[in-house]
């Protein structure tokens, strides 16, 4: 196994310790979580560049590594709906993105059809990314705004997931016929 992969599966392997956190207790556990998150983030950035550049791209790292994505945006938006701090209709429409969008890849690779990921999915992928950390971030500068930072990001990520799905049906729909 290469050292991109065995970064994706260090990411998969941080969701547990993320959630052990977020759903923690503890003082300062939301800052610890949030710190696992970005952790696990930047992973998801080297591990990509790593297989482009040293040229270490495999169909095992092209199946986990936007599952681990997945995985570790959804465990932190299905907590974070738990801990009343996004609304559960966003993580509904960016869930339901995303099972549209595997099951895409999933009719098209039964043809064997690879589909890239767009600059729309990364921009939603970073948006998504940068909006919980600055959500579970708040508690430390909430008195700071007028307005809910993490919201209005959230609102955005949600707007470029609802953009990415669309792009991605529209350019790809030959695949279902």
């Amino acid at each position: 196994m290469n050292l991109a992969n065995k970064l994706t599966f260090f990411r998969i392997i941080l969701i547990p310790v993320f959630l052990l956190f977020v759903l923690s207790s503890m003082e300062n556990a939301l800052i610890i979580a949030c710190t696992v998150f970005i952790l696990a983030s930047l992973t998801d950035f080297l591990d990509g560049y790593i297989a482009r550049k040293y040229d270490m791209v495999t169909n095992l790292g092209k199946f986990l590594d936007p599952m681990a994505d997945k995985l570790l945006v959804t465990s932190a938006m299905v907590s974070l709906v738990e801990l009343g701090m996004i609304p559960s209709w966003m993580v509904i429409v960016i869930i339901s993105r995303e099972f549209i969008v595997s099951i895409f890849r999933a009719v098209a690779a039964a043809e064997g059809i690879v589909i890239a990921a767009s600059w729309w999915g990364k921009a939603k992928t970073v948006s998504q990314m940068i909006a919980l950390i600055v959500i579970m971030l708040s508690p430390l500068y909430q008195n700071m705004f007028d307005f809910n930072l993490g919201m209005i990001l959230m609102w955005i990520a949600t707007i470029l997931t609802i953009i990415s799905g669309t792009d991605y049906i529209i350019k790809n729909k030959h695949v279902l016929k």
